[in-house]
Formats: C-alpha cells, sequence, structure tokens
C-alpha cells in the first residue's frame, strides 16, 4: 500500500519466483502506454455511443476486458481504474465517486485466466484490495478470474464437430508405436461419419445460448450484502454444476486428453479403451455415457494439465457477446518444450555443469524409491514434460484440422507467438487488443505468416519496439527487442516505431512513423513483416525506393517466370554444411600424411605426379595452378569461408594455422598470393553440388550470411575463385551472363542497397528471406551504355590476382590482374556507389542521408546508418572518405547528364 493510500504492485519477484508464483512485473508506464492504445479507443467509441450519462455508463459497464496471462493482475488494475475513473466522472461529475465505480467495473468488466493458482489468488487479493468499499463484503470473483492452461484446450466448439485431429496419435515420449497407431486409425474411421450439432439452441447435451445468458445474469447479482454475495457464489457452483453443460466440458477433456494421455497398449476390446477418440466425444455430446475408467483418466489427464476449454468458462462473452472488447497482457515469453535447467530451479539437477550431466542426475532420480521426494520429483519431470510434448502437439494441429494456431503453431513453438494469435482470436467485432511480446513476431521468419495476416487483414494497429538496454525488463537481457503490439479492426495506416530505449523515446514523433499495409506489402511482399526502421525519415526514403524499384525474388508472382516478371533468374546454394558435411574436410597436416603436396591453391597427390608435370605446376603456380590441376583424379581444393571475403575482395583474411587474420597490403598487392584456408575439400565434391545447378564456371558470387544493422557494412557480397563453401557462405547461381552478374555484384554491393538493408536485418543473418526481398535493379534496368559503365569498374576491383582470371575472361579482358591501389579502389567504389544512388532514383541530400543522416537532420537525429565506417575513416584518414568521393562521383554524372531514375523499374 502506497503513501497515497493506493494499492500498488511490487516488481520485486524476479528470477525463478516469478515463475513459481507466475506473478510476472510490468512497468506502470508499459501497462498505460498500451492502455493508451489498446483501452482508450473502446472507452471513447462505448462513451460516444450514449446519447445520456447513464448510457454511456451502461455502455462502458457492458465492455468486457480481459488478460489471458494475467498473472498477479497488473494490467486489469490498470485497465480497471481508467474505466472507473470515467463512469465516476459520468455519474457525477461534480464529485466523482470513484471507488463505487471501480467496484462495479471489477464486478462486471473484469476478467483474467492464468495457469498457476497462486497467481490467480494474487489476481484476485490485487482486484479486492483496490476495489474495495467501507461497509460492503469483498466482491465476488471466482467467475471472472480462473485458473487454466489458456493456450491448451477447446477454443471453439466447432472443433468437437469436427472430432479429434490425427496428430493427437502422434507418438510422444514413452509411447508404444503401435498404440499409437491403433487410435489413429479407430479415429480415423471414426470420423468418416462427420457429427452434426446444433450450437445456438442445443442438441442433446449442448449448452443452449441460455448457459450463457444465464452467466450473464450471474455476473449482474447484486453483491452489497454477504448474503448476496453468498447468493452469487451459489448460483455460479450451480451454473458450473448443471448436467448440460457437464456433458459438453467432458466432451472438451476428451478432446485435449487425446493429445495428453499415454499411448501404451492396443487395448483387446475397443470398448475398453484408455484413450478418447472422437466417438467418445460425440456420444457424450449426445447425451450418451462412454466407459467409465476412459472418462475418469481422461477428466484427470486434462485437469492436471489445467486444460481451459474457453466456451465453457465464458460463454457469456465468447457465445453470446462474440468476443470481448479489449484483450491485454504480457505473457510469457518461453518455449513450450519443457527446459531442464528451469524445472529443476534450486534443485543440484539444475546445477549440472552440462546437458549429459542432467541427464545421468535425473536418471539417478528414476532409481529412488517409490514415494521418495526423489522419486516424486522425477515423477513429476516426467508428467511435465508429456503435457509439454502434447502442448506442442497440440498447438501444431493445422487449421485446416481443427487448430487453433493457424498461423504461429510452426516451428519451435514459443508461447508468446500462440498468445499473440489468441489475442487476436479473442476479440469481438471492433475490440482491440494491446500485448507485450518480443519484436520478432513483426520480423521474424516464424512469425511471418502471423504478422502478415495481421497487415494483409488490416489488424495492425501499432507496433513500437523497445531495445532493452535501460533494462526496463531487468531480468531480461540488454539486447532483447520486445514491443507494445496494438490489434484493431479496419487499420488502415498502422504506425510504427523502433529501437526506443526509454518510454519517453514513444513521445519522439521523429522516431514514430506510419505504413499503410500496401506500403509493407511493396516492401516486404513475400513475407509481410515489418521493416525495422529507426526514424520517419528512413521510413520514407526506403518506400520510395520500393516504390520505383522491384524486390529481388517476388514469391507472389510464382505463376510467371523471372523474366515475365522483369527480375533475375536466380537460386540459392549452401554448398557445404560445417557439421553434417565435416567428414569431406581435411586439414593441411591430414593432406600432407596422406601423401599430398601443395601446388598454388591444390593439393595433389604427389605419387600421381610425373616429374615434368610436378615440375610444370611448381614453377607456375599462381596463373595456371587452376587450369592445370582441375583435370587430376584427386585433387583437393580451399573450402572457404565467408569471413575470408568483402566487397571486390577475395582474399580479405586468410587462416594462418587454426586461427584468421587479415590480409595485409603488401600481401594483396602481389598477384600471386591467395588466401590459406582452414580446410581443403576434394574439387569433385565441389563440382558435383554445382552442377546440381548447372553451374560451370570457374567463379562464384557469395555473400556473408553472419551480419548485422550495427556493423562496418551489412550485406558483404563477392565474387570468388571456384572453392568450396560453407554454409555461412551462401551462393547465388545466375542464369544472367557475366556483365550482368557483375552488374549484379555492385548493386548488391551498393551504399543505397546496404542502407536498405541495415532496415530489414532484425537478428545476425542474412537469410534468403531478407535477399529475396531487397530491391534490386533488374536486368531490364542497363543499357549497354550503363553495363559499360559498371563492368570495368567491377572487373579492375575484382581480378587483383591470377586466381581470378576465370571471372576476367569470361568479361571480355585477356591482360593481367590490376594492381592493388587503396585509394584508386576507393574511387572506382564510390562511382559505383553515386551511380547506383542516381539509378536508385536518390536526389543529392537524400544521399547525403543515406551516407549520414546527422549531416542532413542534425546531430540529435534518432538515426544512424553507417556510423563505424564514418568512425574508421576519420580515424584513418582524418576524414569521412566515402561521403566526399561519393557525392562528388555523383556531383560529376550529374554534370555529364545523368539524372536519378524516379520513374523508377516498375
Amino acid at each position: 500500500l502506497e503513501a497515497n493510500g493506493e494499492f500498488a504492485l511490487n516488481s520485486g519477484a524476479k528470477g525463478n519466483a516469478r515463475k513459481t508464483t507466475g506473478s510476472y512485473y510490468t512497468p506502470d508506464s508499459l501497462v498505460e502506454t498500451l492502455l493508451d492504445s489498446a483501452l482508450d479507443p473502446v472507452l471513447q467509441k462505448a462513451e460516444a455511443d450514449g446519447e445520456t450519462a447513464e448510457d454511456k455508463v451502461r455502455a462502458i459497464l457492458d465492455l468486457k476486458i480481459i488478460d489471458p496471462a494475467c498473472g498477479s493482475g497488473h494490467f486489469l488494475l490498470g485497465a480497471a481504474r481508467r474505466m472507473a475513473d470515467k463512469v465516476a466522472e459520468l455519474r457525477d461529475p461534480a464529485a466523482p465517486n470513484r471507488q463505487a465505480a471501480l467496484r462495479d467495473v471489477v464486478a462486471r468488466c473484469v476478467h483474467g485466466v492464468a495457469r498457476n493458482p497462486m497467481a490467480v489468488e494474487l489476481a484476485k487479493v490485487a482486484l479486492w484490495i483496490e476495489s474495495v468499499s467501507p461497509g460492503q463484503p469483498l466482491g465476488f470473483l471466482d467467475a471472472n478470474i480462473r485458473c487454466g492452461d489458456a493456450l491448451l484446450g477447446v477454443f471453439a466448439l466447432e472443433a468437437l464437430e469436427q472430432g479429434i485431429p490425427a496428430d493427437a496419435y502422434k507418438p510422444l515420449t514413452g509411447d508404444v508405436k503401435a498404440a499409437a497407431a491403433y487410435y489413429k486409425k479407430k479415429n480415423k474411421d471414426e470420423k468418416k461419419g462427420q457429427g452434426s450439432f446444433d450450437f445456438d439452441s442445443g442438441t442433446g447435451a449442448m449448452p443452449p445460448r441460455k448457459l450463457a445468458a444465464n452467466l450473464s445474469t450471474i455476473r449482474k447479482m447484486e453483491e452489497n450484502t454477504v448474503g448476496q454475495v453468498e447468493k452469487k457464489r451459489e448460483a455460479f457452483e450451480a451454473w458450473k454444476n448443471d448436467p448440460d453443460r457437464r456433458a459438453t466440458r467432458v466432451a472438451c477433456d476428451f478432446y485435449t486428453a487425446a493429445f495428453l494421455q499415454p499411448k501404451l497398449e492396443v487395448p483387446e476390446n475397443y470398448q475398453r479403451a484408455t484413450v478418447p477418440t472422437t466417438a467418445d466425444v460425440w456420444k457424450r455430446l449426445g447425451g450418451g455415457q462412454v466407459y467409465g475408467p476412459l472418462e475418469a483418466a481422461a477428466v484427470d489427464a486434462s485437469k492436471k494439465a489445467r486444460a481451459f476449454h474457453w466456451p465453457l468458462a465464458f460463454p457469456d462473452v465468447l457465445i453470446g457477446k462474440g468476443g470481448f472488447d479489449v484483450v491485454l497482457g504480457n505473457p510469457p515469453w518461453e518455449r513450450i518444450k519443457l527446459q531442464e535447467q528451469e524445472f529443476f530451479a534450486g534443485h543440484e539437477v539444475a546445477d549440472a555443469p552440462n546437458a549429459a550431466a542432467r541427464t545421468r542426475a535425473i536418471a539417478k532420480l528414476a532409481q529412488a524409491d517409490e514415494g521418495s521426494s526423489s522419486r516424486l520429483l522425477y515423477d513429476a519431470f516426467q508428467t511435465a514434460k508429456r503435457i509439454a510434448e502434447a502442448t506442442s502437439a497440440f498447438a501444431r494441429v493445422s487449421g485446416d484440422d481443427g487448430g487453433r494456431y493457424t498461423f504461429t503453431g510452426t516451428g519451435d513453438v514459443n508461447t508468446y507467438a500462440l498468445f499473440s494469435e489468441h489475442f487476436l482470436n479473442l476479440l469481438g467485432e471492433s475490440g482491440r487488443a494491446g500485448i507485450i511480446v518480443p519484436t520478432g513476431i513483426a520480423t521474424d521468419a516464424t512469425t511471418a505468416p502471423f504478422f502478415g495476416h495481421l497487415v494483409s487483414d488490416r489488424r495492425l494497429a501499432s507496433l513500437l519496439s523497445f531495445e532493452n538496454e535501460s533494462f526496463i525488463f531487468p531480468g531480461v537481457h540488454h539486447s532483447f527487442r520486445f514491443a507494445l503490439l496494438t490489434l484493431g479492426f479496419d487499420e488502415r495506416e498502422p504506425e510504427f516505431l523502433f529501437f526506443a530505449r526509454q518510454v519517453q523515446d514513444l513521445e519522439d514523433e521523429r522516431r514514430r512513423f506510419k505504413l499503410s499495409p500496401d506500403q509493407i506489402a511493396r516492401i516486404n511482399p513475400n513475407t509481410k513483416t515489418a521493416p525495422v526502421f529507426r526514424a520517419k525519415r528512413d521510413a520514407q526514403l526506403t518506400a520510395s525506393i520500393y516504390d520505383r524499384v522491384p524486390v529481388f525474388w517476388d514469391e507472389e508472382g510464382a505463376s510467371q517466370t523471372s523474366r515475365e516478371r522483369g527480375q533475375w533468374n536466380a537460386s540459392f546454394l549452401a554448398m557445404f554444411h560445417m557439421s553434417s558435411d565435416s567428414g569431406l574436410f581435411r586439414t593441411k597436416d591430414q593432406l600432407s600424411a596422406a601423401g599430398f603436396s601443395q601446388y598454388g591453391r591444390s593439393w595433389l597427390k604427389t605419387d600421381g605426379l610425373t616429374e615434368a608435370n610436378s615440375s610444370s605446376i611448381a614453377t607456375q603456380p599462381a596463373p595456371n595452378s587452376d587450369e592445370q590441376t582441375k583435370n587430376w583424379q584427386d585433387v583437393f581444393i580451399p573450402l572457404l569461408e565467408a569471413k575470408l571475403m568483402h566487397h571486390f575482395d577475395h582474399r580479405w583474411a586468410t587462416f594462418d594455422g587454426t586461427e584468421a587474420r587479415d590480409a595485409v597490403e603488401a600481401e594483396k598487392t602481389d598477384p600471386a598470393f591467395e588466401v590459406d584456408s582452414r580446410y581443403w575439400i576434394r574439387r569433385q565434391e565441389v563440382d558435383n553440388r554445382l552442377s546440381q545447378k548447372n553451374w560451370q564456371r570457374e567463379w562464384l558470387v557469395g555473400f556473408r550470411d553472419v551480419t548485422g544493422a550495427h556493423v562496418y557494412r551489412t550485406m558483404i557480397p563477392f565474387v570468388f575463385p571456384r572453392a568450396g563453401a560453407n554454409h555461412k557462405t551462401p551462393l547465388l547461381i545466375l542464369e544472367e551472363g557475366p556483365r550482368h552478374a557483375a552488374a549484379l555484384l555492385a548493386n548488391l554491393s551498393s551504399l543505397t542497397l546496404d542502407f536498405v538493408a541495415r532496415q530489414k536485418v532484425g537478428g545476425t543473418s542474412m537469410t534468403y528471406f531478407y535477399v529475396k526481398q531487397f530491391p534490386i535493379l533488374p536486368p531490364s534496368a542497363y543499357s549497354e551504355d550503363d553495363l559499360g559503365f559498371i563492368v570495368p569498374r567491377v572487373l579492375e576491383l575484382s581480378y587483383t590476382s591470377h586466381s581470378m582470371a576465370p571471372f576476367a575472361r569470361d568479361l571480355g579482358y585477356e591482360g593481367e590482374p590490376f594492381q592493388w591501389d587503396e585509394d584508386r579502389r576507393a574511387q572506382l567504389r564510390a562511382e559505383l556507389d553515386a551511380w547506383y544512388a542516381l539509378a536508385y532514383g536518390l536526389s543529392r541530400d537524400e544521399l547525403r542521408y543515406v551516407l549520414d543522416p546527422k549531416d542532413v537532420m542534425g546531430e540529435d537525429y534518432p538515426s544512424e546508418t553507417f556510423r563505424v565506417l564514418k568512425n574508421n575513416e576519420i580515424k584513418k584518414h582524418g576524414e569521412y572518405r566515402t561521403q566526399r568521393l561519393v557525392l562528388a562521383a555523383y556531383d560529376k554524372l550529374v554534370a555529364d547528364g545523368m539524372r536519378p531514375r524516379v520513374e523508377g523499374y516498375r
């Protein structure tokens, strides 16, 4: 209790205590911000719909608010306070009775669900203390705050009509496959006669709408005296135990128990089965009886897992009203897969140094005597593990098969993603939801289908993303990103903000920006994920680029050829995986011990060489060794890793033994110098992988997988001699000719493209779905004059050693490698960057912004682009050299007649 007399939650519950009690604390500032976006518009609409003050109060008190993972009730308290203030003011503006209004709001409007029984009690206590009125008893909250797993259970009664999904009978840990197969077939045979039930008026034992109406009536019962509260409690218990309702609840328990119960044996008599199937669900719904032990076991399994059947818990809202008006919360951010260290927190098992040691410690618990504390702990672990596996299987059921999670039940299922979809499904017509989730909900590939649905269905109202650098959540890593996600209906222009560190950052209008669903779809047409912009100007500039330039790979146009779409005919290849293909790799020592000797970039079997051949290769290793050795039967070539290469530089770094180091300028000025690799691989293995893509050329185009938005450069492509490449060096396989390949390399290397890439890469991996959605000039964009400008510069930048001769020859150049000259290379790259800035349609000021936003918008502008590049150049050259060279090259191109291509290529 605070000094001002108001009840406030304490944030002291941290670490495992929060897990144990379910009392996750969310800072007031975040709660209030979500109430602004999710609750206030609903309150304003309810108030606007009423003509008189009494009508307005009635409309507000008819609103239904829920937190499906309410913990100790922080969000519910915030919503109740705000609603009560409005009700009290409407009832008597001169002397508002806030406490009486709060009591009414809590009794009629506020709902919550928590899996942990202690959290349920904490939430009730919090609401009681907040809403207590002098001389009146504590309100009845059993019907409002319920205990159960919000993610596990029947959400729509129509799922019962479809029957139990086949996925319920997938073998889990401890299951007997034959038993699982038996129940799966039994269930399939039973579903052939689809059930039909009238969920509206009731058929057999189905709950009619009057059950929903009855609960609504109970909620409105007076509770001004102890007797009235008790009468309300009795009415609620009678409603819960209604025979019709019980029959439906048991049918729902059968549905979830099919996932939960072990499949241990094939029953001798099908009528004595121990695992429920669809026939059991339908028989119970129709008022019939099933095998008693089966029903008891199924009900017990669902109870232990705390399965929560939403239409039976809140029928007055979900059936009678069609959904909740406001859904709020900060649900758990964790994988459904049971985490051993968390389960055994405080026990010596959790202190084991590694997974193998934990497995041994858990096995030791299983050997303890029956009834001992160790054995009971082991049994509890096995039960929890079973429930976690079953819940994961339940979440993965497809929507076509009656599943609840159409968009998020995939991959390594995370509760935050499931809750996000659940929040959406709980909403009634014109409702709004506010949820705190990891920012990955909007940027990650695994959640892309869900976010794409929000965008295309116009359900996204706003996404305000934070970095936890200021430890808004003290127990969460500082680099973690989370977001305040608000959902609504018919949202025409969602609002975004990224990289906030304090709630005050939300007030900075320079950070906030809006993108229409059409703009999001244009920027990320394949995934509909949110691009990550630091500031409004970043968003505006990027959107304008996408208005002009198509993406590299538009999957929505899959029915057309790449050429018909004006795009690149390209594919990706991850050649060798460092783990699964490791048996193919050899070190220098292994090759030497096996009788191989190194000649240039190759290792050959020494006893396979004639004296003449050996002399020829040894005396001319650099320019010709690849050509001379490629026809040898047993030859090893380098397995190159992305960290060895950079823009226009296949000799960026080299290995000294097992450690990589940067190549020095003295090495790069020697055209015979080639990088040393950590591993080597048979050329035949490389040829086999490349032949699958029909790639015959003696050079490859790839890019770095490991990256980030805060590093020197984000998109790092390169061309390099034919060699092995690990999976962190994805390859681009092109059907266009070498000159267009050179242009694509220059495009991917440009600062303008990198500016866009930095807005879109949310993690540390340059995955294919990012690259596919980059704005890339199509092949049709290049005239012969354009290629005449680009190709010679790419050639000079790339052909710096003899090993790149095949690339030079394919570009029509027969000369020696070009001299490595840092100043010359900087000028050539600046000219390419300037050309692509104009080709992307950038004005000079827009190019200045790409190079350094603060140069255009002022030092306090909340965005940055190439900060690391700028700082490195100031340290090395005493100036931001790239900025000066690129702008000068831009001015020269404009003076020569080139103009920004604002009409674009669409």
